[in-house]
């Protein structure tokens, strides 16, 4: 019976390159390569970016959670996201669409020139490849437990080639017409998946299971513990969530050119900004239905922990259900629907990294107008390299320590607060120069790695007195304070710009359709 799940699994991989190289047709730009000349529809980016920041740990952790006592707590987490990308579509936004970019760091070019365009745009390669690559390794480790169960026993290294080597063809050929279909796809996949589960696990608890999970705070949406260390140090408290989650996706979905470049694949400034606020909807719906699976799974499981189970953590808890709990076929969609998320966080990372590289570095190097199939060339051999340089990444660290993998999941602390830093200077601080934006983006690096590597706050519970490190989401506005503090004083050294003189990008008249071409032929 095994096998009808194979079947279902091999056909979900065929059908979703298929569908990517046809929905995204033949590609005749860079521009087209890289925001399909803006013509995608608002719900289908909308789609993309919320598949794009869900990866196969999410997935499967936020049931492992629910399940363990952080409830409902994503949802929380998703409420502040949604805060914060109420923002981004109001502020950030209009100045990348009406700019004409194709990449975010554009505007920081026009803004304060190409030394902070390029710095920021190889700060986001480099950290997007380490962050990438563990997590394309960390998604082989559900996926070989899944398949080890169907007996295919694949190694890591085999798992991530393969699943590179499918993503790498759509996103080669198709751009990001291809990524943001297929992405969109999978998004529907994964989470009518976890809709499904929430049916069959209903059926199975009825009205009582309900009723025990929520006696036993499983449904509990905010965390009131106002301690400050539990404030500073844990995800969940409320000010934590809603505060730090607004500023966190400020810079995650304002600054980050992985979340950016899907936006400016819309039509109009209306569609992206729709696109934005929706995907934060979508994200908090998907946390609700993911953390109610890790409700119900709680009393299927009559409140037995994971190892009294047979699980080694409370992430094999819903991989577990998928393979023991529901029928065949069934359960091969649902692992489909996991190997969707690996596939479209890895497509989304590799689409943008060629973006910004071509864009934002490659392209400052050219003093003459490239030809367009000249740069289609270029990014999709960019693309490839990219592939090749994760999988590569990913393979060997499945031999290394675990220090990798922990920097992994700590990268956004290095740079998010740079980044948006970066771009509140230049539109709150207007005489801020180049050079002030470059030093204050470097020192703002260099403290918040001292930040995330060496502070830690004691918190005490239940009379024991542990150090954790500061919640992930409080290091993104302590890097904007930094960043402002650090440019603008600098900026108290030199003379104002003159009133006459040049004027930053977001007040003068649009750009042309092609700030790719464009911005070579300024430098004639």
């Amino acid at each position: 019976m095994r096998q009808l799940d194979l079947v279902v699994i091999v056909v979900y991989l065929i059908g979703i390159a298929w569908i990517g190289l046809r929905k995204a047709g033949r590609q005749k730009s860079s521009k087209d390569y890289f925001v399909g000349e803006g013509h995608m529809p608002w719900w289908t980016v909308s789609f993309s970016v919320v598949a794009t920041e869900t990866s196969v740990l999410t997935v499967i952790s936020v049931p492992g959670g629910a399940y363990s006592g952080q409830a409902f707590g994503n949802v929380e987490l998703a409420l502040g996201y949604v805060l914060g990308r109420v923002v981004v579509a109001t502020v950030l936004i209009p100045l990348y669409k009406r700019g004409g970019f194709v990449s975010a760091y554009q505007y920081l070019g026009d803004r304060f020139g190409p030394k902070l365009q390029g710095l920021a745009s190889v700060t986001f390669v480099f950290t997007r490849l380490l962050a990438e690559g563990v997590r394309l390794f960390a998604s082989a480790i559900p996926i070989k437990l899944l398949l080890d169960e169907f007996g295919v026993h694949a190694s890591y290294r085999v798992i991530i080639i393969v699943l590179t080597l499918i993503t790498v063809v759509y996103t080669y050929l198709g751009g990001i017409k291809a990524v943001i279909w297929t992405d969109a796809v999978q998004m529907v996949l994964y989470l009518g998946g976890a809709l499904l589960a929430v049916a069959v696990l209903s059926a199975h608890v009825g009205g009582d299971g309900y009723a025990r999970a929520l006696d036993a705070g499983r449904f509990t949406l905010f965390d009131t513990d106002f301690a400050l260390a539990h404030v500073l140090t844990s995800p969940f408290a409320l000010p934590t969530a809603i505060v730090g989650g607004a500023i966190f996706a400020m810079a995650s979905h304002g600054s980050d050119q992985l979340i950016v470049q899907r936006v400016l694949a819309t039509r109009t400034l209306r569609e992206g900004q729709q696109a934005m606020i929706a995907s934060g909807v979508f994200v908090t719906l998907q946390f609700a239905a993911f953390s109610l699976v890790g409700a119900l799974l709680w009393s299927y499981n009559q409140g037995k922990p994971f190892s009294e189970l047979g699980l080694s953590s409370s992430d094999n808890l819903y991989p577990d259900f998928i393979l023991h709990g529901l029928p065949v076929v069934v359960s091969g969609l649902l692992v489909a629907g996991i190997l969707g998320a690996a596939m479209g966080s890895l497509s989304s990372a590799l689409n943008s990294m060629s973006n910004s590289t071509v864009a934002d570095i490659i392209h400052s190097f050219f003093r003459t107008t490239p030809s367009e199939e000249f740069l289609l060339r270029l990014a999709r051999w960019t693309t490839l390299v990219w592939a090749t340089l994760m999988a590569v990444f990913a393979c060997a660290f499945s031999e290394s320590t675990g220090n990798v993998y922990l920097t992994g999941l700590t990268i956004a602390g290095y740079t998010y607060g740079a980044l948006l830093g970066a771009f509140l200077l230049g539109r709150l601080v207007r005489r801020a120069n180049e050079a002030d934006s470059v030093v204050a983006f470097l020192v703002t690096v260099g403290v918040m790695t001292y930040v995330v590597r060496g502070v830690k706050i004691d918190v005490t519970s239940g009379g024991t007195t542990v150090s954790q490190a500061v919640a992930a989401q409080w290091l993104v506005p302590f890097g904007v304070l930094v960043t402002l503090l650090v440019g603008g004083v600098l900026s108290l050294f030199h003379r104002a710009p003159e009133p006459g003189g040049a004027v930053p990008r977001d007040e003068e008249p649009a750009a042309g359709p092609d700030r790719l071409s464009a911005s070579s032929a300024d430098r004639k």
